[in-house]
């Protein structure tokens, strides 16, 4: 059986008279993590909503596990095991972790009763914290009360806890300080580890994805520019790239 989780082939996608991709081609295999690169429009989080079923292609084919599919919409991509946490986390300050957790997939108690069972959204909670290696004092505290990297931890968790194969992080890094964004850097190292999961990180720090990431990818403008392993590349090789870019923008 292949390993590879999910491949993209060709995928087009315009706005009118816009085109936000241009035939791009991406695959990540499972237990590998892949970082897509590039500026502010550069096509990223529109290739990211494709993949999880949000927009529709206007050309092209993706593959889950191998196998043609149409990702018609984002309840289609997460039953094929794709889920995303977006930047925002979408989660709810005024709401507790395990509550968060199981945000529009509540526990319910047996009939007649139909009441929230509290008592097994905490143990399942602290069971799926626990089985990534998050350590949280407890899951009935607040989210509001959480830094940026536990805010970051729990919204990986709860896609995790969804039984998620394909894991799509949009900025996980951003906006952190170096003790936050160390606590994100060592959850993804111990997703990668068991070996089941496909991570791919939108990132714009080169230097925190070739450190974390097993393979990179440039994109400029709709279109894949550079690929490459980590191992093999640099952030100032990556730079360079764009630096020409903008050098033959400015002369002509």
């Amino acid at each position: 059986m292949s390993t590879e989780a999910l491949r993209a082939e060709r995928i087009v996608k315009s706005f009118g008279h816009v085109t936000a991709l241009a035939g791009v081609s991406m695959h990540v295999a499972r237990g590998e993590m892949l970082g897509i690169l590039g500026d502010n429009g550069a096509g990223k989080s529109t290739l990211m909503k494709i993949l999880t079923g949000f927009h529709q292609p206007s050309a092209g084919q993706v593959f889950v596990n191998g196998a043609p599919v149409t990702l018609a919409s984002v309840d289609r991509a997460r039953a094929l095991g794709i889920e995303c946490v977006y930047q925002d986390l979408a989660l709810i300050n005024g709401l507790s972790i395990y509550h968060n957790l199981f945000l529009n997939r509540e526990l319910l108690r047996p009939w007649p009763f139909r009441l929230l069972d509290h008592r097994a959204m905490r143990e399942r909670a602290r069971a799926a914290l626990a089985d990534i290696g998050v350590n949280i004092p407890s899951v009935d505290l607040e989210v509001g009360q959480l830094s940026g990297g536990q805010r970051q931890a729990i919204a990986v968790a709860r896609a995790v806890a969804s039984d998620a194969r394909i894991l799509l992080l949009d900025e996980p890094l951003a906006a952190m300080g170096a003790r936050e964004a160390g606590l994100i850097i060592d959850l993804i190292e111990r997703l990668k580890a068991r070996g089941d999961i496909a991570i791919v990180m939108i990132a714009h720090n080169y230097a925190q994805t070739l450190e974390i990431c097993d393979r990179v990818m440039l994109m400029q403008h709709g279109e894949v520019t550079y690929e490459s392993r980590a191992a093999e590349t640099s952030a100032a090789e990556l730079l360079e790239i764009v630096r020409r870019e903008y050098r033959a923008a400015r002369a002509g």
